[in-house]
């Protein structure tokens, strides 16, 4: 296999981030199986214990997903009886989402593993360059980076 020089302009930053995402994915889902969860669904019970019990759209912002996503990735975590979905009760028609017991128990089963998936990272790729890494792409999900994105030559919002 050959590699593409960074400077070669034909790169695509969305290409070379989605790569980036498949192999810490991939790495992280290897370290993580002995718990059942993938690196993504670990996330999403991370995402919910944060929050407490977030409506489907504050997970679904949280997570930077559509809500359709969001619910294909729901659907296995509710299966194995590691989340549920309530009625709001403020609002009827929203739903809320929150960890069960056994959802708690896997969590802190999978965080064990995460942190050996993250103390390999941080080895390999050092722990100053991990640093860096967090906070630059931390930047790039961020709101202001999208906002800025959409925003044609003329400093107009761009139509979405």
């Amino acid at each position: 296999m050959t590699r593409q020089s960074a400077k070669d302009p034909l790169v695509c930053n969305g290409a070379t981030l989605r790569k980036a995402s498949r192999r810490v994915t991939q790495l992280y889902d290897a370290v993580l199986v002995p718990c059942g969860l993938t690196i993504s669904q670990r996330s999403v019970l991370v995402h919910v214990q944060r929050a407490g019990e977030p409506t489907m759209s504050e997970l679904a912002y949280a997570m930077v997903l559509d809500r359709s996503a969001l619910a294909h990735n729901l659907k296995p975590l509710e299966r194995d009886g590691y989340l549920i979905q309530t009625r709001d009760a403020k609002d009827g028609r929203s739903r809320r989402v929150s960890l069960t017991a056994a959802g708690r128990s896997k969590l802190q089963q999978a965080n064990l593993l995460w942190h050996k998936a993250q103390a390999r990272f941080e080895k390999v790729y050092g722990p100053e360059r991990s640093a860096a890494l967090r906070f630059a792409l931390a930047d790039i999900f961020s709101d202001a980076f999208a906002d800025a994105f959409l925003q044609d030559q003329t400093g107009v919002p761009a139509v979405t």
